[in-house]
């Protein structure tokens, strides 16, 4: 009886044949090893993607035109602009929001290089260093972002992780540096 229980909710007794889901790394708390490479990928909290801000924004177009268009047909002929006006304020703001939405910084040691690539607003900036050379340290204080300096250049990351733990990040990455 349970055995035909399980096979009608789609169990079985055999081991299944999807592969395991990746197990997470015991050494890094930010970081994802693949190969000999390390990376960190350090993004903004996003509760709603661009995609989704679209169709929320277009199912908010509908409703608001809907209603002022009712309005519109009884006599109210200023709720249909100030309707219109007020769309286009949400969706500006709206397009702001999606433009920063997918702000972030990747970080990667591979090859004997440290590359910070920190992308903001649709733009990316890059900067690449030796894997021997690069210091890592807190700009002002443990809470502060850490400055990744080497070659008389330096670039800050952190944005995106929470103050308390930029110290453990920056510790993480000192360590990864040391064992490449």
């Amino acid at each position: 009886m349970l055995a035909a229980l399980g096979l009608a909710l789609g169990c079985s007794g055999t081991p299944s044949k999807e592969p395991l889901p990746p197990v997470p790394n015991p050494v890094f708390r930010f970081a994802t090893v693949s190969g000999q490479s390390i990376h960190w990928f350090l993004r903004r909290n996003c509760s709603i993607t661009p995609s989704q801000l679209g169709w929320a924004y277009a199912s908010l177009c509908v409703v608001s035109l809907g209603i002022a268009g009712v309005f519109w047909l009884q006599g109210a002929k200023l709720v249909l602009p100030f309707a219109w006006l007020e769309l286009a304020a949400v969706g500006l703001a709206f397009m702001f929001y999606a433009r920063h939405a997918t702000d972030g910084e990747r970080i990667a040691l591979q090859d004997g290089r440290l590359v910070i690539e920190h992308e903001h607003g649709g733009s990316v900036e890059r900067a690449e260093f030796l894997r021997h050379q690069v210091r890592v340290e807190p700009q002002a204080s443990d809470r502060s972002l850490i400055e990744v300096s080497a070659q008389g250049r330096s670039v800050c990351v952190g944005r995106y992780v929470r103050p308390e733990l930029r110290a453990a990040l920056a510790r993480e990455i000192r360590s990864a540096l040391r064992e490449a």
